[in-house]
């Protein structure tokens, strides 16, 4: 079991930047390929962003290429997500999610742990 523990969410207004942050309690957290999720009002959860063992493959949804960056840091068992450029389509509350294993992966059903969600809300 791998409890993610997200960390970062708030408010800002339209063009604002924000960092969500992800603690994995696991000592092989290399092992695990990771992933950023969101799922606004009324909305399925959708993938954002999604990162390899190594951080140095990466994936992004069309709608924040350019704005989001995921990137992790395995001495201290964290992914991250910096927003930048937000707009109030962004509101959401935002998921991290674990598998084991060194690709990553973007279906929402192939990530096997998951943590309890930071609301990130967007102002105009």
């Amino acid at each position: 079991q791998v409890l993610l523990v997200e960390s970062g969410g708030g408010l800002v207004q339209a063009g604002g930047s924000l960092r969500l942050s992800c603690e994995a309690s696991t000592s092989t957290f290399s092992m695990y390929v990771m992933g950023w999720f969101r799922q606004a009002p009324g909305k399925g959860r959708e993938i954002v962003a999604a990162i390899d063992w190594s951080g140095d493959g990466t994936y992004y949804q069309d709608s924040v290429k350019g704005r989001f960056t995921i990137s992790r840091d395995n001495a201290k068992n964290t992914v991250y997500l910096q927003m930048n450029s937000l707009n109030p389509e962004d509101t959401a509350v935002y998921y991290c999610a674990a598998r084991w294993g060194s690709d990553y992966v973007t279906g929402l059903e192939e990530y096997k742990f998951w943590g309890q969600g930071t609301q990130v809300t967007v102002s105009s």
